[in-house]
């Protein structure tokens, strides 16, 4: 048996006006939520590509280094293409965390206002 859902709310959101949006972005608020994500992503996004370029650039020209056996028939260039992947999510999970606890409040709390709530 499926538990019944309360009726659909009949009241229509706010929609905020063009204004409003210029307003909102032109504000300090939002300007803070901006700079928390940039100096997040930009450093790591450049971090990251040239992580992955080195390795495309060492597998091209380091043959001899990439090739090198640490372990049994693991060499250097299978561990840094693991890596890659490795680094791929903790990047992700670690943007998941800081837009947890720093955007999503703050976005939250602008969305909010825009919509009338606050």
């Amino acid at each position: 048996m499926a538990a019944e859902a309360p009726p659909p709310s009949t009241e229509k959101a706010k929609l905020p006006t063009p204004e409003e949006f210029t307003e909102v972005q032109e504000s300090a608020e939002f300007g803070e939520l901006r700079r928390s994500y940039r100096s997040f992503a930009f450093p790591l996004t450049v971090g990251f590509i040239v992580w992955y370029l080195l390795y495309v650039l060492l597998s091209n020209y380091a043959g001899g280094f990439m090739g090198a056996k640490l372990v049994g028939n693991i060499n250097v260039a299978f561990v840094f293409g693991v890596l890659q992947f490795v680094s791929t999510f903790l990047i992700a999970w670690w943007y998941s965390k800081h837009a947890a606890a720093k955007l999503d409040p703050k976005a939250e709390a602008i969305k909010t206002r825009m919509e009338g709530g606050a």
